[in-house]
């Protein structure tokens, strides 16, 4: 009988699975015919092309081979992103997070189709959470997003998040390179939506906005040290109806709290506005405002900082991971943790052990 490891990697594989043939089916509602060499294993240049050429239905696989965890897959992808890297960072990244049932999904696709009508190539990577137990994920997201995955401008690759910390995936950094090369000029990531605890998207993205409710008394956990003081923006959605003036005073104490923390981004103020993703209302101007922090913070080089230093977190967070991959391999570990177990070695001493010379 499989493990419950075995079972989650086999669910992972599936849900990437799931992800790479809803783009498919939107490729084809979208086009009337699938692209070229869907059916067949594709080589690196096949990759390199179809990405470049701006062909979904390639890109949908690269980011599936991405996302596979197999050694021959992970080299492979490895040299496409290399190839791909000089036509990226050309895009707007924007995270969007919130807690479960504030929105997200339905202001992303209002959101995301004003952005096409506009003229915008979007791009959204939503983030499932996965099964503590199995791994799974449903992947639902692109299935609530009728109408922006029909629009041709836009893509949307729904992940599942893995065991991934952070409300994020495994491999969204690479997902948001690929997607920049093939065309798409801005770049929006929906996280999991965990709470305070959701800080790596931050780490991954140019502006964060905040998604709260109205009247459930999340405008006092501004006051806390979390969340709030990474975000750029802070929009107080389903402000319509009956939830009209419970919005207005949620906006008042939160930007009263906000008083309490520190700016997110240098020279930026955090402003918190309402918005209504099912009338549309507040939609222009969380815009407007994303245009004035690009239009403002690039000539200060303050968007570049932040990705240089994105770029070496992301080195610690690779190194790390692949310390810990070599350490768990370590043939001497099984030794020790037994000894930890029998008692015969505490579990500091058991760490020093390891790292001794041999």
């Amino acid at each position: 009988m499989e493990s419950a490891r075995e079972t989650g990697q086999f669910e992972l594989w599936l849900a990437a699975w799931v992800g790479a043939l809803l783009d498919e089916m939107s490729v084809s509602n979208n086009s009337g015919t699938p692209g070229a060499k869907r059916s067949t294993a594709l080589t690196v240049d096949d990759y390199v092309a179809g990405v470049l050429a701006g062909d979904r239905g390639i890109l949908s696989r690269a980011i599936t081979l991405i996302e596979s965890q197999a050694p021959r897959h992970e080299e492979q992808a490895q040299e496409m992103l290399q190839r791909l890297l000089p036509r990226t960072g050309g895009a707007k990244r924007i995270g969007i997070t919130g807690v479960p049932g504030v929105g997200k999904s339905t202001f992303i696709e209002t959101f995301g189709c004003r952005l096409v009508e506009r003229g915008h190539r979007t791009a959204v990577l939503t983030i499932d959470p996965s099964s503590i137990r199995s791994g799974g994920s449903i992947l639902g997201d692109k299935t609530r997003m009728e109408k922006l995955s029909r629009e041709p401008h836009a893509f949307i690759r729904p992940s599942p998040a893995g065991g991934a910390p952070g409300g994020v995936a495994r491999r969204t950094r690479e997902t948001m390179l690929v997607c920049e090369a093939a065309g798409f000029d801005t770049i929006i990531v929906e996280s999991v939506g965990v709470g305070q605890g959701e800080v790596a998207l931050r780490s991954m993205v140019d502006f964060y906005l905040l998604l709260q409710l109205p009247g459930a008394g999340d405008e006092l956990q501004g006051i806390k040290k979390g969340i709030v003081e990474l975000v750029d923006m802070v929009l107080i959605n389903k402000a319509e109806g009956e939830n009209r003036l419970r919005a207005e005073l949620a906006r008042a104490e939160q930007e009263a709290a906000l008083h309490y923390t520190n700016a997110a981004t240098p020279e930026w103020r955090t402003e918190v506005a309402l918005c209504s993703a099912l009338t549309g209302e507040g939609i222009d101007h969380a815009w407007e405002r994303i245009e004035h922090f690009y239009a403002s913070l690039q000539l200060k080089g303050v968007i570049a900082e932040r990705r240089r230093q994105q770029t070496l977190d992301w080195l610690d967070e690779v190194l790390r991971d692949e310390l810990r991959k070599r350490m768990l391999s370590d043939p001497r570990l099984p030794a020790l943790q037994q000894a930890v177990l029998s008692g015969q070695m505490t579990v500091a001493a058991a760490a020093r052990k390891f790292f001794e010379p041999l």
